[in-house]
């Protein structure tokens, strides 16, 4: 009895044995279908096999393809192909970085091409405000500036219009020194084609003082300085000029908060230089026996660049 009892127990534990250690195996050759299970000592047993598991996984990687091996470097081009794309992607980069930063300035760069007309300044501007507005209205309504209207020798224009919006800010007469109770609107001009005369309108602000009530002295040598320039700028050979030598006497104070006339008259010319001398005066009605007050007067020698002809100069004369 106890023997087969025995014999039976035996049978079941072999039975059980044999399941679980069938049921070990599967999962190792699931995980490493070409593990080797060749006896060896000292290792785990499986089914009377040993397996080293870190033995085995080493060698199923030296048996297995590495499928995850980098990809071999691709050899170098020649430097002739090279170089050439390297330079002809550079020049790509600097002409569209060129275009992007120089886009903002292309419709002024258009401008100084083709700056407007004489006869189109004349309507260019637009007054901001009402007081703006009355003083455009008293110069042109004024009998000094209706006669030289219609003088058939003066050309009419406001060249401070020529310089186009964008660089206004750059010049001192035509951007900075312009604007509401300063300069407050464009100066108007009559020039002669031969450069021989000048006569110009220019209402002065009370923020352009020396003193309060009175105009700085030098915006008065500003203005004469330019009015001078432009007088002689058409008997020049490249009708552009510098200022070589200027001399000023103060005679009056000049009272801010009125139209201050330009007038100005081109004394000899030779070759490249020009003599002007002009001043400074008020606005009066002399049709009425009103007779102007001369604030300055001046004397000025300018010189026309060497190489004025092939110099990219604004031309506002």
């Amino acid at each position: 009895m106890y023997s087969s009892a025995r014999s039976a127990a035996c049978r079941h534990a072999a039975f059980c044995g044999r399941r679980s250690q069938g049921a070990s195996v599967a999962p190792v050759r699931k995980f490493f279908p070409n593990i080797n299970t060749a006896p060896r000592v000292g290792d785990v047993t499986v089914r009377n096999a040993r397996v080293r598991w870190q033995s085995t996984i080493s060698e199923a990687s030296q048996s297995t393809p590495n499928t995850t091996a980098e990809p071999l470097l691709k050899a170098k081009r020649p430097i002739y192909l090279r170089l050439p794309l390297t330079i002809a992607l550079s020049l790509l980069t600097f002409t569209l970085g060129f275009t992007m930063a120089a886009a903002p300035a292309a419709p002024a760069l258009a401008n100084l091409a083709a700056p407007p007309t004489d006869e189109e300044t004349m309507s260019l501007f637009a007054p901001a405000t009402e007081q703006a507005a009355a003083i455009e209205k008293a110069i042109f309504e004024h009998p000094l500036t209706r006669s030289l209207m219609q003088d058939e020798k003066y050309i009419a224009s406001r060249p401070h219009l020529k310089i186009p919006a964008q660089l206004r800010a750059q010049s001192l007469t035509g951007g900075t020194l312009m604007g509401e109770d300063k300069i407050e609107v464009p100066p108007l001009q009559f020039g002669t084609e031969d450069g021989s005369s000048f006569v110009s309108f220019q209402y002065i602000g009370n923020a352009l003082c020396g003193h309060p009530g009175i105009i700085h002295g030098g915006l008065l040598a500003t203005l004469l300085d330019e009015g001078l320039a432009r007088c002689c700028f058409p008997a020049l050979p490249n009708r552009v000029a510098v200022t070589a030598s200027l001399k000023v006497d103060y005679k009056a104070p000049a009272m801010a908060g009125q139209v201050l006339v330009l007038r100005a008259e081109t004394t000899r010319v030779e070759g490249r230089k020009a003599w002007v001398k002009g001043r400074l005066e008020t606005l009066v009605d002399e049709s009425k026996g009103e007779k102007p007050v001369v604030v300055t007067e001046a004397e000025a020698l300018f010189i026309e660049p060497k190489m004025a002809k092939s110099m990219n100069l604004l031309k506002v004369h």
